[in-house]
């Protein structure tokens, strides 16, 4: 699985021989301790893969600790986790005392409140992750809390529903947008300037590839009893499976276009996967895990990130004489809202 492209600016040399020890030894570890060794596990998994990756011939280096993901995520449940879950007890009190509406409109609050969060969660990862991302020493970093654009999220989020999920592409691409312009690495600052049209016409094609599959399903029922049984057997199936080739052409031109249109000083960045090559990493996912009876899994993230080192590029020149260290603070504790609400920080 070692990326043998010796021509591009990111490289992964890891194998899944090295890997397997930290896997299961991580794996054993969580079982023996409940639970509370997954943050040591994360943090001893991400120095593997960060140390196995080159960025023009020099490795990246992870700093994190477990301890850090650990106590953010001690902070996440007690900042965000209990307000939420009180809000919901409350809404379900009111309702058992008859209050109906009163509880209705407090569980109406629960929705936004929980996307509000998640747009913090997402930005203060990506914030936390850019820290602990070492290259030459220089580290990355951002000033910005977060909870501006956890508002920003939320608002955009429900815009993008909006016309049939019309607005969705414009969402998405703001959103990832508005989160990298507040990134930096060194003293360089990233910028973000991705287009929606493109996502937005392949939306509607996956909106005209819906109606096709409706179509060609009603047209095939009609035909007799005989090929409407049978065709009625495989409908869920074909809805299924329809889905998922329409997400997956929808998501890996979001990918493409979104770091397409990122660059750091004179470095531009690109993403090659198309469609197919996402299909057959999911796929692979998939034999995987029915392979060894889900043991699997802890490959999985190994899996993920070889294939996005792999499809990752980038152009242009890096001044090293001019990439000063991150003036940005240093954050003391890890991403705990990610782990809370089991987010991605991209």
């Amino acid at each position: 699985m070692a990326n043998e492209r010796a021509d591009s600016a990111f490289r992964f040399n890891g194998t899944w021989r090295e890997f397997a020890p930290i896997a299961f030894t991580n794996l054993l570890l969580i079982l023996v301790t409940l639970g509370i060794y997954r943050f040591w596990a994360k943090a001893r998994e991400r120095r593997y893969l960060w140390s196995r990756t080159d960025f023009i011939g020099d490795p990246l280096e992870w700093t994190g600790s477990g301890k850090e993901l650990f106590i953010g995520f001690l902070m996440a449940l007690l900042l965000f986790g209990v307000p939420l879950a009180l809000i919901q007890f409350m809404a379900q009190g009111l309702i058992a005392r008859g209050k109906v509406e009163l509880g209705g409109f407090i569980s109406l609050l629960f929705t936004p409140a929980v996307l509000y969060v998640i747009g913090v969660a997402r930005f203060r990862a990506l914030r936390y992750r850019l820290s602990r991302t070492l290259w030459h020493g220089i580290r990355g970093g951002c000033d910005d809390k977060g909870f501006a654009y956890g508002w920003s999220y939320l608002w955009k989020s429900v815009a993008g529903g909006f016309f049939l999920g019309l607005m969705l592409p414009w969402s998405m691409i703001e959103l990832w947008n508005q989160r990298w312009n507040e990134m930096s690495f060194g003293s360089l600052g990233f910028t973000a300037g991705a287009d929606h049209g493109p996502l937005l016409k392949r939306l509607l094609f996956c909106y005209g590839a819906i109606l096709v599959v409706i179509g060609v399903t009603a047209a095939v029922i009609s035909i007799g009893a005989s090929a409407a049984t049978i065709m009625l057997q495989f409908v869920p199936l074909i809805i299924i499976l329809s889905a998922v080739a329409i997400f997956i052409s929808y998501y890996a031109l979001f990918l493409r276009q979104a770091i397409g249109g990122m660059s750091l000083n004179r470095i531009d960045f690109y993403f090659t996967a198309r469609s197919l090559d996402i299909a057959k990493l999911l796929l692979g996912d998939l034999a995987l895990l029915l392979c060894t009876l889900g043991l699997g899994f802890v490959f999985l993230n190994y899996r993920h990130w070889s294939f996005f080192m792999r499809h990752m590029e980038a152009s242009g020149e890096v001044e090293l004489a001019t990439l000063m260290q991150s003036e940005t603070e240093e954050l003391r504790q890890g991403e705990g809202l990610l782990d809370a609400f089991d987010v991605g920080a991209f």
